[in-house]
């Protein structure tokens, strides 16, 4: 099968990618290069530098391409960045984004599926979270994945287009080939990792009076390798819909740092800060239908194996992509 995979110079993307092609899979990359990286593109894929804003470039390459499936990585998601711009969130996300579904369309793409994100859900009012939970984003971010999870249930009832909608928690941890590289690092584990590389003094823990054993913020980490598996299973979904991705296993923002210590052996000194307004104490995954139905097998659910992958790439690549 051959994939077409917009935004595979990302960190997710870039590990799909490579899943992909270590299964037999033909793999083109679209990416614009704005945030992602042209050395996180494998090489054995075909790489192609562009805009989903450019329509004319989408539906030519997708009509050239001969593709059976496409992922779609290519979005803006920095929560807080959404809060003050917003209109650059549901122009990338959305308005950009629909060039890359009316192309699957008129060439009879036959899956798409869709890097969606537990930010739809908001703030849950039950745990774990199950897909048929209330989704009120309390962001720009999560209300642009929600956008676009409507208009591909809206192009499946009047094309046919197949989709799948994956959403995931905290994606973390690295593939052999490929990590996290952001500018900037907003995520935990490669903020704390920063520690002992020695790119910032101490960790800061926002927060220790949540309503949680510990009273700091529990989260639900997966790793980039158990995704990429659900992202290649979802191109032979059983049928269109939401998926949600988790280990289902809440760790605290306290328990990450003290296994980050023990992988790497350096004390990470910890500052505890005010909390950030909209961080729900807890936000754990139920993944049941995503292993019932697309048979997703998650193989990384220990939490030291995904800090381990994550350390030993930031060793190999302390400056990330940057040469």
């Amino acid at each position: 099968m051959k994939i077409f995979v917009a935004g595979g110079a990302g960190y997710i993307g870039s590990g799909c990618t490579e899943f992909l092609l270590n299964n037999g899979y033909e793999v083109t990359v679209f990416d614009s290069l704005i945030t992602g990286h042209r050395d996180a593109v494998d090489k054995r894929s075909e790489f192609i530098e562009g805009d989903l804003a450019d329509r004319k470039l989408v539906r030519t390459v997708i009509k050239n391409g001969d593709f059976d499936g496409i992922m779609h990585f290519a979005a803006f998601s920095l929560v807080g960045e959404s809060m003050t711009n917003p209109g650059k969130y549901f122009m990338n996300n959305n308005a950009h984004a629909l060039n890359l579904l009316d192309a699957a369309v008129e060439n009879n793409i036959k899956s798409f599926v869709f890097s969606s994100t537990a930010a739809t859900f908001g703030v849950p009012e039950k745990m774990p979270i199950t897909e048929d939970a209330q989704q009120h984003p309390i962001n720009p971010y999560g209300e642009s994945k929600l956008i676009f999870e409507k208009m591909l249930s809206w192009y499946n009832k009047i094309y046919g287009l197949k989709y799948t909608a994956l959403r995931y928690f905290n994606a973390a941890g690295a593939t052999e080939k490929f990590g996290e590289d952001h500018s900037p690092e907003t995520h935990l584990i490669p903020l704390i990792l920063q520690v002992p590389l020695g790119r910032r003094k101490s960790i800061k823990i926002f927060g220790d009076d949540y309503d949680t054993p510990d009273g700091t913020c529990l989260r639900d980490y997966i790793h980039i390798l158990d995704l990429a598996q659900a992202h290649m299973l979802a191109l032979d979904a059983p049928r269109s819909g939401h998926y949600n991705l988790g280990c289902g296993n809440g760790y605290s923002v306290k328990e990450i740092i003290e296994v980050a210590r023990k992988v790497t052996g350096h004390p990470i000194p910890a500052e505890v800060e005010a909390k950030r307004s909209g961080d729900p104490a807890e936000l754990i995954a139920d993944s049941t239908l995503a292993k019932k139905e697309l048979l997703w097998s998650p193989k990384y659910e220990n939490v030291e194996d995904i800090i381990s992958s994550a350390w030993e790439w930031f060793k190999k690549n302390p400056d990330g992509y940057s040469k």
